[in-house]
């Protein structure tokens, strides 16, 4: 085995959060913001703590993930696409899964101060979205060895986020909102779908049982395509029936990352050649969000 280059501290602690993912964190914060100063003043405060809460459970999904994925053997020091602070850098098993607890309990503190400014009512919410988070890879039936991954982590990561934000500023969730979380819910999604079509083979071989390996690559990726498609028509109609300003429509910009994603997933079969479709993916829903939370402010000054 080719042996590791020494990375620095910082290095190893932050590829254990896996940037790249952190997207779905905060893009759905930014949005419902978006969406609240349309309906009003935003309280700047509540905005940055509900954006830290969502990266803190963000980060701490991704670090459950990597320990789980250790404990069972699925990662080894040749694994595409992990953090790989357990089985490259040498960082205990156990240290991993304390720093997840403790970014829990970090959420758990920011999401009390959210909750006494707006409604004890999000606590629920909040404490499904971590158990979500927890039990995507831990408990006795991962979620991430089903077909319903990308289902809830759209769900829970981009129309409850994106809710939760819009009604903490509002004190209320409006129709425009719940319409406007769709195709950001697609997107993170299909963060996850691109992940599960570069891990295909390593995921069948454990026992998986992931949308790509039940639709096989080829259809899995036509799939990805489809859902990038309906994100822009989505987002298209809404602003021709007049429910958005047509400043949303900046979030077509992404198209071409998306077109990038989809091409680079075309005829490869080796996980390493998938990571650059996979982190176009990522960025198809950072510029597609967060130009479209621009487009979204924009409105209330022109």
């Amino acid at each position: 085995m080719k042996k590791q280059p020494k990375k620095a501290n910082w290095q190893v602690w932050w590829r254990l959060l896996r940037p790249h993912t952190l997207t779905a964190a905060f893009v759905p914060v930014s949005v419902g913001t978006a969406l609240a100063l349309k309906a009003g003043q935003v309280n700047i405060p509540l905005f940055l703590v509900m954006l830290l809460a969502s990266l803190l459970i963000q980060s701490a999904t991704n670090m459950f993930n990597e320990y789980y994925d250790y404990v069972k053997g699925l990662d080894t020091p040749e694994s595409v696409g992990i953090g790989g602070t357990i089985v490259r850098d040498g960082v205990q098993a156990s240290t991993v899964l304390y720093i997840a607890i403790a970014f829990y309990a970090l959420s758990i503190i920011a999401g009390i101060y959210i909750c006494a400014a707006s409604s004890w009512w999000l606590a629920a919410v909040g404490l499904v979205c971590m158990a979500a988070g927890y039990l995507y890879t831990g408990g006795p039936y991962p979620i991430a060895y089903s077909p319903l991954g990308e289902l809830l982590s759209g769900i829970l990561m981009g129309t409850t986020i994106i809710l939760i934000s819009f009604f903490i500023q509002t004190n209320t969730i409006s129709l425009e909102s719940v319409l406007v979380s769709v195709p950001i819910a697609v997107l993170i999604g299909s963060i996850l779908l691109s992940n599960n079509i570069r891990d295909l083979d390593g995921d069948r071989a454990k026992g998986r049982r992931t949308i790509p390996i039940l639709l096989g690559r080829s259809n899995a990726i036509t799939l990805l395509a489809a859902l990038f498609t309906f994100s822009y028509l989505w987002i298209t109609g809404l602003v021709l029936l007049s429910i958005i300003s047509p400043w949303a429509l900046l979030a077509l910009v992404s198209i071409t990352k998306a077109r990038q994603a989809v091409s680079g997933f075309r005829g490869k079969s080796r996980a390493v050649e998938m990571m650059p479709a996979m982190q176009a993916t990522a960025q198809t829903n950072t510029i597609f969000g967060l130009l479209l939370a621009v487009g979204l402010t924009m409105c209330c000054w022109f």
